[in-house]
C-alpha cells in the first residue's frame, strides 16, 4: 500500500468541479462520463479520505465503496449512491481491483454491469473511458494493438506505427482497462487477454518489445449469458477473473428506488418533468415488470406466464423516460397510464404471436381486475389491440 496522496489536481480528469448534475462544461452533455458528472464527490472523497490507497488508486477501498454505495462524509458532503445492492458484493468487486486477478461482473440483462464497471474505474482511477466493447466483430487489435499503415508501409514497424489498444494504454498509465460484453467477443480474441492477465505484460514482437503492467493496472469486464451469440470463456480466462455476479433488485421498493433516481438524472440531462409526479405510475410498471418476470403476481395468488423478454430494470427505466417525454411534450406534464402504456407492451411483446398471448393473459388476468388500475387497464388495452 502508498500513504495517502493528494487530492487531483485540477487538471486531473475527473478533478474539475462538478455537482451530480454536471459542473462547468459538462452541462451541454447528454451524458457526461462518471468522473465528470461526480467529480465534486469524487474530489470531497479524495480530500477526506486519509485510509491507505493500493498503488495508483485515487480512493481507498473503503472510499471507493462509499462511493458506488453513497453516504455522508464528515464535512457534510452527500455522496450519492450509484448502485443499489448488496453491500458485501461491491467490497468484494472492489477487493479483487485491489489485487492481481481481474474483475468480471456477470448478470442477466439490465442489472448495472456496465453502470458499476464505469463507477468503479471513475473511483478506482480517475478515468473511465479507456473501453473495448465487445462485439461478434471485435477484433484481436482492439484488446493487444494494431498499427497507423500508412506509417508502417512508409517506415516500417516503429512505435511511432503503434496504435494502442485500451488495454495497453491500461498497463502503461496504471489505469483501469473496461472490457464489455466480454462474451460477445470471438474466443480467438478472448485468448489475447490470458498473457495480459496472467503476466501481466503484452508482448510486441514486430519491435522485439513488451509492454509491461505498471502498478495500478487492472481489468473490469462485463458479460451476460442470455444473449445469442454468447461465446463462452475458456478454462484457462475464466481461471484469470474474479467473478461477481450482479442480482436482480431483491424487492419492488429497491427497484423503484433504481428506477427514480436513474429517470431522474436522465430526465434532468433531457429536461423532462419532475420525478415525484410519476412516482405512482414509476411504481406500476415495476409491478408489471417484476410479476412478468417471476411468473407470478406479487401477493402469489396468480400464477402468470413469462414472455421471452427479460423485463429488466433497464428497460423499466427506458419505459418511464419515453413516457415523461410523452407527458412532456405532448401531454400536461404528469405522467399518466396513457403516456406509459405503448412502452410497456413494446418492452413485454417481443414475439408478436407469444408474447402478445402472454400480455393479453396478464391484462385480463390482473390488470383489470386490480383495484386502481382501471386506467392502465383501457390504456394497454388501447395500444395492444
Amino acid at each position: 500500500m502508498t500513504p495517502n496522496p493528494a487530492a487531483p489536481s485540477p487538471g486531473a480528469p475527473g478533478a474539475s468541479p462538478a455537482a451530480a448534475d454536471g459542473g462547468a462544461g459538462t452541462t451541454g452533455l447528454l451524458r457526461p462520463h462518471a468522473e465528470q458528472q461526480f467529480a465534486a464527490e469524487l474530489a470531497a472523497l479524495a480530500a477526506s479520505d486519509d485510509r491507505p490507497r493500493p498503488p495508483a488508486w485515487r480512493l481507498s477501498p473503503a472510499a471507493v465503496v462509499t462511493y458506488l454505495l453513497g453516504g455522508t462524509l464528515p464535512d457534510g458532503t452527500v455522496v450519492t449512491p450509484k448502485y443499489v445492492g448488496p453491500r458485501r458484493l461491491v467490497e468484494v468487486a472492489v477487493a479483487t481491483l485491489a489485487t492481481d486477478r481481474a474483475l468480471l461482473l456477470l448478470g442477466v440483462p439490465g442489472t448495472a454491469k456496465t453502470w458499476v464497471s464505469e463507477h468503479l474505474a471513475a473511483a478506482v482511477c480517475g478515468r473511465s473511458t479507456l473501453v473495448v466493447q465487445g462485439t461478434s466483430g471485435t477484433a484481436e487489435e482492439a484488446v493487444r494493438y494494431g498499427w497507423n499503415y500508412a506509417r508502417l508501409l512508409a517506415e516500417g514497424p516503429s512505435p511511432a506505427a503503434l496504435v494502442p489498444s485500451p488495454v495497453m494504454v491500461a498497463m502503461r498509465e496504471a489505469q483501469v482497462a473496461r472490457i464489455e460484453e466480454l462474451t460477445r467477443i470471438p474466443s480467438d480474441v478472448q485468448d489475447a487477454l490470458i498473457t495480459v492477465l496472467s503476466e501481466k505484460s503484452l508482448p510486441v514482437p514486430e519491435l522485439g518489445v513488451e509492454v509491461q503492467a505498471a502498478k495500478g493496472f487492472n481489468v473490469i469486464a462485463t458479460a451476460n449469458d442470455r444473449d445469442r451469440g454468447v461465446n463462452e470463456l475458456s478454462s484457462a480466462l475464466r481461471r484469470r477473473f474474479n467473478t461477481v455476479v450482479l442480482p436482480l433488485p431483491g424487492t419492488p421498493e429497491e427497484e423503484v428506488q433504481i428506477v427514480v433516481r436513474r429517470v431522474e438524472q436522465l430526465g434532468s440531462a433531457l429536461e423532462l418533468p419532475e420525478v415525484p409526479a410519476a412516482l405512482e405510475e414509476i411504481r406500476r410498471v415495476v409491478t408489471v415488470f417484476r410479476e412478468l418476470r417471476s411468473g407470478s403476481t406479487l401477493d402469489g395468488r396468480t400464477a402468470l406466464k413469462t414472455p421471452s423478454g427479460t423485463l429488466s430494470t433497464a428497460e423499466a427505466i427506458s419505459v418511464v423516460t419515453h413516457g415523461l417525454a410523452l407527458s412532456a411534450h405532448f401531454g400536461d406534464g404528469v405522467l399518466r397510464a396513457s403516456d406509459i402504456a405503448a412502452g410497456i407492451v413494446g418492452s413485454v411483446v417481443k414475439d408478436p404471436v407469444a408474447d402478445r398471448a402472454v400480455w393479453v393473459e396478464y391484462l385480463e388476468a390482473v390488470a383489470r381486475e386490480r383495484e386502481g388500475w382501471a386506467d392502465f387497464y383501457r390504456a394497454c388495452r388501447e395500444v395492444t389491440g
